[in-house]
């Protein structure tokens, strides 16, 4: 669906590593929930002014992981986002962790759209409308 995909970069700080230097894998995680994030703020979506105003959230509904090699304590990583698939509620994307040319990891994540009563809702507008 989205051509080119949003890139977000960052340092791996020893907080992030086991006591290997490698990053923990549950880090991983964490590092593409930031891209997301950013990716959204990039957008011009607003997360609390969507939740105070509007009573939505985002949530995730759905992760497939792939681990492909490690990264180490003061590594530059790069997240690339594409979105592969929106419908209603849902938005599918594939999130994947460089070192430079090389994938160290890959996720499929499926994001749903929620009241803070947990229903699903359609996602922004705003957000339907991204460039494809």
């Amino acid at each position: 669906m989205q051509n080119s995909p949003h890139v977000f970069a960052l340092r791996v700080y020893y907080e992030d590593t086991d006591m290997g230097g490698i990053v923990y894998h549950a880090n991983y995680l964490k590092f593409i929930e930031r891209a997301r994030s950013a990716w959204v703020r990039d957008l011009g979506i607003d997360q609390n002014t969507m939740r105070e105003r509007d009573g939505l959230i985002f949530a995730v509904r759905r992760v497939e992981a792939d681990y492909l090699g490690p990264s180490r304590f003061d590594d530059t990583l790069e997240i690339e986002t594409r979105t592969l698939s929106m419908s209603g509620a849902r938005l599918v994307m594939e999130q994947k962790v460089k070192r430079g040319d090389v994938e160290v990891f890959v996720a499929k994540v499926t994001i749903a759209c929620l009241t803070l009563a947990g229903k699903p809702v359609k996602l922004p507008a705003v957000l339907r409308a991204a460039p494809s």
